[in-house]
């Protein structure tokens, strides 16, 4: 039988691992975006960001012919297909709350394009968007730019997405859950079996429920992992002040116990990335506009806005006025196997020592490009680690790239001026670094 055909509008993390997870299982794919350099690379076999595995299956689709970007092709994308997912960004307001702006744009474009289409469709948003938005806005443009009864002439859909940036292709094709929100059942019914025939043998739990309730799962699952980290990052903050305390040591006794686990309990200098922060914020103020003050929420978010700057707090105590001071860091993005600095801890970081004068040369292996969008010439780029830490007064571990737990304490020792190292993500052992260096990391009572 043959497979239905798959369109995707927006190709940013989630748009494209889509895209390429579908196309790479045999499914022919069309995805449309704005940017045309974009396209034109994805064309190539090029991702526009870097991660793991997904150049070479994007490759292989495109050389298969199961997979073409276009450039504001929306409307021969949804006629050419049975199913489209809606990927488009979704940004914060400077208030914290969510800009719909590319929901209502591809949602305008979509209705135009079923305006003109005889047969049915199917349109799924994965883009995270707040309880409310696929049942109001969505609903509401498609209806009205198509002249057609949602439901009756068409399908509409509301199916989060979970994928971890550094694993997002993985966990595209390897899901622990399908979340699927359906306006009517027979849409909810046809997108379950997709996913059936996607995922065939190995199909992860469905969840069926509505459109509201969807949407809330994405940002409840996001908000309890933000939630774990700011709350490990606040044991932490206790460890300092308490003589031998280690929230290495309270986090893995913690984990053991099977209703809280071990995953999101690594203290350090706080939750960055595309999604955390823009959904806790998000999440804020939709509450608040329901006329509930998420105190827990708010709580979480302002742990984390002033956790990164304990790294520079640490330097201070090290090395007092940071005033010409050269300061070496150690990872840029904002988590390891990515090169997204989007919210990325570095940056409040970078800000406040640049304030303080110091000099600050910095290293990852795959974000620097971005970073000198960010930064420019404002500080210096190194090519390697070790090049970073030369003659530096103190070096700050910012993200934890397995190239940088391979640092030995003498290197630190033999290669800085001052061999001070603050380990913002503890991935070094106390007992091999602080007898032979100034090792001062995160979470250690002193």
């Amino acid at each position: 039988m043959e497979k239905p055909k798959i369109s995707v509008i927006g190709v940013g993390y989630v748009g494209l691992c889509t895209a390429v997870g579908f196309a790479n299982k045999g499914f022919s794919v069309m995805a449309s975006d704005v940017d045309p350099e974009k396209a034109e690379k994805i064309n190539q076999g090029i991702p526009p960001f870097h991660e793991p595995g997904l150049k070479e299956k994007l490759k292989d689709s495109i050389q298969k012919g199961n997979l073409a970007c276009l450039v504001n092709q929306t409307e021969k994308v949804v006629n050419e297909s049975d199913f489209t997912f809606v990927a488009v960004g979704t940004p914060s307001k400077p208030d914290g709350s969510i800009d719909l702006k590319y929901i209502q744009t591809a949602s305008q474009d979509i209705g135009k394009a079923l305006n003109k289409k005889e047969t049915c469709h199917i349109t799924i948003i994965k883009s995270t968007v707040v309880p409310g938005t696929t049942q109001n806005t969505v609903k509401s443009i498609l209806e009205q730019e198509s002249k057609k009864q949602c439901g009756k002439d068409f399908g509409l859909c509301m199916n989060p997405e979970f994928l971890r940036q550094g694993s997002a292709f993985q966990d595209t094709i390897n899901a622990d859950r399908v979340v699927i929100g359906a306006y009517d059942k027979q849409s909810g019914d046809k997108l379950e079996e997709l996913y059936k025939t996607f995922y065939s043998t190995h199909t992860p739990p469905i969840i069926r429920t509505t459109l509201s309730t969807a949407e809330l799962i994405k940002y409840a699952s996001n908000a309890m992992l933000a939630t774990k980290i700011s709350f490990i990052n606040t044991i932490a903050n206790m460890c300092e002040k308490i003589q031998g305390a280690d929230v290495k040591t309270v986090a893995a006794a913690m984990g053991l116990d099977k209703r809280i686990g071990p995953l999101f309990l690594d203290a350090g200098l706080g939750y960055g990335g595309s999604c955390f922060p823009k959904d806790v914020k998000a999440l804020i103020a939709c509450s608040k506009a329901f006329g509930y003050q998420p105190e827990l929420l708010e709580s979480v978010e302002n742990v984390n806005k002033t956790q990164p700057l304990k790294a520079v707090q640490f330097c201070k105590q090290q090395l007092g006025n940071l005033k010409d001071k050269k300061i070496a860091l150690l990872g840029l993005s904002f988590k390891p196997d990515t090169d997204d600095m989007r919210e990325a801890r570095v940056i409040p970081i970078i800000n406040q020592l640049l304030q303080d004068g110091a000099k600050i040369t910095a290293y990852d292996p795959v974000a620097i490009p971005i970073a000198k969008t960010i930064f420019n010439n404002q500080i210096e780029y190194a090519p390697s680690a070790i090049e970073c830490i030369k003659n530096t007064d103190c070096c700050i571990i910012v993200t934890e790239w397995d190239e940088f737990r391979k640092l030995a304490p003498e290197e630190f020792a033999s290669y800085m001026k001052q061999p001070n190292l603050i380990d913002g993500r503890r991935i070094y052992k106390l007992e091999g670094f602080s007898n032979k260096i100034n090792y001062i990391p995160l979470g250690l009572g002193r």
